[in-house]
């Protein structure tokens, strides 16, 4: 494992309540990150190498990019 800074690809990295990146599905050309805090956990596999899907409190939902706290 090293000591890789969580990137948002690992689903235990990422908790409810977090502040995290995400970018939203119609953002994936453009790169535009949303930051917000975790609601909801979307994606059910441990990781994903786009990033784990969550919904943020917004009702915002993408993957995450950058964990911010």
């Amino acid at each position: 494992m090293g000591n890789s800074k969580p990137d948002g690809r690992n689903r235990r990295e990422i908790q409810i309540g977090q502040e995290v990146a995400i970018v939203r599905k119609n953002d994936q050309r453009s790169g535009n990150l949303t930051e917000g805090i975790v609601q909801r956990i979307l994606t059910k596999s441990p990781n994903h190498p786009h990033g784990i899907k969550v919904q943020l409190t917004s009702g915002e939902v993408g993957r995450v990019q950058n964990i911010l706290s």
